[in-house]
């Protein structure tokens, strides 16, 4: 994959980076993401302050740097609780079919009746304007294409051979399922998957941005733009870095996403 595709390996250098930026984050920083000193406030970028300093005096390459751990934590979490959701309702839905399959699908059909960031931004409304809520309201909205993706591949999948043999052999419905479908269906999920953690990073810096995520003084890179939107002309550097931060991550996992695609699409390697 590497080989064929030097931009998959360039998005998972990028990928690395964040992720050891989060677990570094208190050894890189140099001064608490949330330490005010109104004496420094809007001190452009120097050796003292890589990055310079936010209206509050705040260290801007700190609050960058928490920022990493943030959206990583946030976008792998909001993915594989929507996976996992999504493959349990999806399964349930491709193979039991009949009342289940309708039931599902129309729950599924509501949720992407309505783009995701509207949705999430009136349940996050809902439950109260915080980044946990902002999170929670993004896994309920996230989940309805993993479910028909895999209700798709459940369906094309139950009837194979190497099912029936299973079953002929007495292997219970949960066996099937766990040994035969999951692993044989989950191919495309992965991709999706992928990919999605880009878009999730976005929508929870969009929520964060319009007030409806994380909230002052988390140093959240969507909610660092928004503070730093009022200084854009003169003291750019606090909206410019944890924006060119959210387009590295959210670029990092496209190209990954891109590449497993790539991989597991039998269409693509065969060219």
């Amino acid at each position: 994959m590497v080989r064929r595709s030097p931009l998959t390996l360039a998005g998972a250098v990028v990928i690395a980076f964040f992720v050891l930026v989060a677990a570094l984050a208190p050894w890189l920083a140099v001064e608490s993401p949330i330490a005010q000193d109104l004496s420094q406030r809007l001190a452009p970028p120097s050796l003292q302050h890589p990055f310079g300093t936010d209206s509050l005096g705040r260290d801007v390459y700190s609050r960058v740097v928490y920022g990493a751990r943030i959206s990583v934590v946030s976008g792998v979490a909001v993915v594989t609780a929507a996976f996992a959701f999504g493959i349990a309702a999806g399964t349930l839905a491709g193979w039991r079919a009949g009342w289940w399959d309708e039931t599902l699908m129309r729950v599924t059909d509501m949720f992407l009746a309505f783009p995701s960031l509207v949705l999430a931004l009136a349940i996050s409304a809902i439950l109260r304007p915080s980044l946990t809520n902002a999170l929670i309201a993004i896994a309920v909205v996230s989940w309805p294409p993993y479910g028909r993706l895999n209700r798709a591949q459940v369906l094309s999948l139950r009837s194979r051979d190497y099912i029936e043999a299973a079953r002929a052999e007495g292997a219970t419905d949960l066996v099937i399922i766990v040994r035969h479908l999951i692993p044989n269906a989950i191919a495309p999920l992965l991709v999706q998957g992928t990919l999605d953690v880009g878009n999730i990073i976005l929508i929870s810096a969009g929520l964060s941005f319009i007030g409806f995520g994380a909230q002052p003084p988390t140093p959240e890179w969507g909610l660092m733009v928004s503070e730093g939107r009022s200084f854009l002309m003169e003291q750019w550097w606090i909206a410019t870095f944890p924006a060119v931060a959210i387009l590295l991550l959210v670029l990092g996992f496209n190209l990954v996403g891109d590449g497993i695609r790539d991989v597991l699409d039998p269409r693509l390697r065969a060219r």
